[in-house]
């Protein structure tokens, strides 16, 4: 009886939340948002139009972005950083994110397989849930800390493991901000980063990923051996 109680609320749960993600792509459609999707100052000139709630539309945006995967976050805290400046983009961009992070999360664990499967493809399946698994939260850190990974499914991905909300809540901490800091920053004209400075960027990021998730479980237990001190002191 438990069972079948358990799985009714799972099922009336994904069933409000993907009615309610229709009705989100519906107003942005209606909107004229997708329109302005692939440009920041396209859709700088969106989120203007809606002022004095600009603060407010830009933050469910931010929101909306990180449950529907397909708007990309950095492009949108980039078009914030030209409305609003560095600051204040990064802010209310940082706050939703995590928000939304954690919102994406909690409803992994609570409806999970189907619920990941309706915005994970098989491709992203297959290619991260052995990693995520057997590298988790060394692989999470890094994926949150990169751009070029889709961090947003990866915490849907993250929801199936084993991993507490705590834990995955401080990867999200120290591993979402730093990305949407630069997005910020360069549409706030805060620093300007030629194209060949990017490449070095992400070339340099990209050799430093596989190298910590090659040597990740060393430098691990190293650390972990290095604050756990001499085993004589240990109390028998």
């Amino acid at each position: 009886m438990n069972g079948n109680h358990r799985q009714l609320k799972r099922t009336a749960v994904l069933t409000a939340v993907l009615l309610l993600c229709f009705f989100l792509c519906w107003s942005l459609w209606a909107s004229g948002f997708f329109q302005v999707v692939h440009s920041p100052d396209g859709m700088r000139d969106y989120i203007q139009q809606f002022a004095p709630y600009s603060h407010a539309v830009f933050f469910l945006l931010q929101l909306i972005s990180v449950i529907l995967a397909p708007i990309p976050s950095n492009l949108t805290t980039l078009a914030g950083g030209l409305l609003f400046g560095a600051w204040a983009s990064f802010l209310i961009t940082t706050l939703a994110v995590i928000l939304g992070s954690a919102i994406v999360f909690q409803l992994s664990r609570i409806i999970g397989q189907p619920f990941a499967t309706r915005f994970i493809s098989n491709k992203n399946w297959t290619r991260y849930k052995e990693i995520i698994l057997r590298k988790r939260d060394v692989f999470l850190f890094l994926a949150f800390l990169f751009p070029f990974f889709p961090d947003d499914l990866l915490c849907i991905m993250a929801g199936l493991t084993d991993i507490s909300f705590r834990r995955f809540l401080i990867l999200v901490l120290l591993g979402r901000p730093w990305g949407l800091l630069a997005a910020a920053a360069v549409g706030g004209s805060v620093v300007s980063i030629p194209w060949w400075g990017m490449v070095i960027l992400g070339a340099g990021g990209f050799f430093l990923f596989l190298a910590v998730l090659r040597y990740g479980e060393l430098i691990e237990e190293w650390i972990i051996n290095r604050l756990s001190g001499p085993k004589s002191h240990e109390i028998s």
